[in-house]
């Protein structure tokens, strides 16, 4: 099995790589040790988000229906269809992937692959040579020396969007993305949510203030949120398990009846055979890679999660082209982390892109602030979505957009805007001159950068 590309992993990184390489005119392999699409796919980015979008339509009818003239009686929750529905849309999209390997003529191969050499794979008893190779394998969830996950008290975001019956109280233990995310879905369904975060807020990458106002909302829903603290033990009491909390020294119990690891993740390498190749790894793990996401052996790149942070799919999705191209001897441009956007699918929901106001001034930026609160917003008052902001960091000298921070219903959606001005290096004169239509959300990106040249509109 001789191929001129081959790529281990078929996640969003690994199998966009595939069909880039085909596009090129490469004979492609592509090893998948479990399911086409890998974890976003799978056990991540997509069924999340059907998940949350169950829990908005329960919140919007139970909480905000009457508000639209909507009165429905004896709404309850199945929460095994919820799961269900969400293990299928999952399973449809990976199928879709088969399809597109198809269509481009990439041969898969299921199974571990184990490197022997730069040029040779080992998988599952069958010998496979590549002139590249590109290792997509992605991360898996970490775990604590005293909270290790076993899928029934302790549970990782794998269990989390399998199990079949919802939790009563649950203790999520990381206020990154992934643990916001479930907190607002559980909570939404009418499960008991704590959210501990070692760091002072939620969210701890995101501006402050974002941070801090989506603290207040999730308090406001009924979310217990806890920062700055510790989880330092779990012990099983009956059929609950008992927390020990430590903040600011002080201890305190939390009884619940499962906790969720949502604490970061690890790379997936291990047996993959880095070491005998003399690949270097960074302190974590992480696959070491230049600017073009080429490891140590030249003809060996590494794209995505494994090659470290941020670990999101549209990044690995972005590296994968970007080594395919370069492998192929076609001119590229480094990727630039300044213009990766970065979203948290919560309600409301968070999305950035830039600097927040105090990286730029951090880096020495003279800067103007403007925010734009979203009850100002007649699309976000129409919508019933008036909680949230939007705020955008400009350079005072030269007017660059600088940053954008959105904490609203509709952010994801929205922070592509600000993401293309930056990419094209634009400033604040063309972003006004682009007309927004009315009434929409996205307006409020316009007001929030009126706001900042002092020539407020609808505030």
């Amino acid at each position: 099995m001789d191929f001129d590309v081959v790529v281990i992993g078929g996640g969003p990184g690994g199998y966009v790589a595939a069909i880039r390489a085909s596009q090129l005119g490469h004979k492609v392999g592509l090893v998948e040790k479990e399911k086409l699409g890998g974890v976003c796919l799978n056990w991540g980015c997509i069924p999340t988000k059907t998940l949350l979008k169950s829990a908005e339509f329960y919140e919007n009818i139970t909480k905000k229906g009457n508000t639209f003239g909507i009165q429905a009686e004896k709404v309850t929750i199945n929460y095994e269809q919820i799961i269900h529905n969400s293990r299928k849309v999952a399973e449809r999209l990976s199928q879709g992937i088969s399809f597109l390997m198809k269509k481009n003529n990439i041969s898969v191969i299921f199974g571990k692959a184990t490197l022997e050499d730069p040029h040779t794979i080992q998988v599952e008893g069958k010998t496979i040579r590549a002139n590249y190779i590109i290792l997509a394998t992605g991360a898996k969830p970490r775990e604590l020396p005293h909270l290790r996950a076993d899928g029934e008290k302790i549970l990782n975001s794998r269990h989390a969007l399998s199990q079949k019956e919802q939790p009563r109280r649950i203790a999520i233990v990381g206020g990154g993305a992934i643990g916001v995310e479930f907190a607002y879905f559980w909570n939404a369904l009418g499960s008991q949510v704590t959210l501990i975060e070692m760091m002072p807020r939620l969210l701890p990458m995101e501006d402050e203030e974002i941070s801090k106002e989506l603290a207040k909302i999730f308090q406001k829903k009924g979310i217990h949120v806890r920062c700055h603290t510790k989880v330092t033990e779990a012990k099983l009491k009956d059929s609950l398990l008992q927390l020990t909390l430590v903040k600011n020294g002080q201890e305190e119990t939390l009884e619940v009846d499962q906790v969720l690891l949502a604490i970061g993740v690890a790379p997936r390498t291990e047996e993959l055979g880095l070491e005998k190749l003399g690949i270097q790894t960074q302190k974590g793990g992480w696959i070491q890679v230049n600017e073009y996401c080429q490891t140590s052996v030249p003809n060996i790149y590494a794209i995505g999660d494994v090659n470290g942070p941020p670990w999101l799919a549209h990044v690995a999705s972005y590296e994968g082209i970007l080594a395919v191209e370069h492998l192929s001897g076609k001119e590229v441009t480094p990727l630039d982390k300044s213009l990766i956007p970065a979203c948290t699918y919560c309600n409301p929901q968070v999305a950035s892109v830039g600097y927040t106001e105090a990286q730029a001034r951090e880096k020495g930026y003279q800067i103007k602030v403007g925010k734009f609160p979203l009850r100002a917003s007649g699309k976000a008052l129409a919508a019933g979505e008036k909680e949230g902001f939007v705020k955008v960091i400009l350079d005072a000298q030269y007017g660059e957009l600088l940053g954008c921070h959105i904490l609203a219903s509709e952010a994801t959606e929205l922070i592509s805007e600000f993401t293309l001005g930056r990419t094209g290096e634009l400033t604040y004169h063309e972003l006004l001159q682009t007309i927004h239509p009315h009434p929409t959300l996205s307006e409020a990106i316009a007001e929030a950068v009126h706001v900042a040249l002092s020539k407020p509109i609808h505030i």
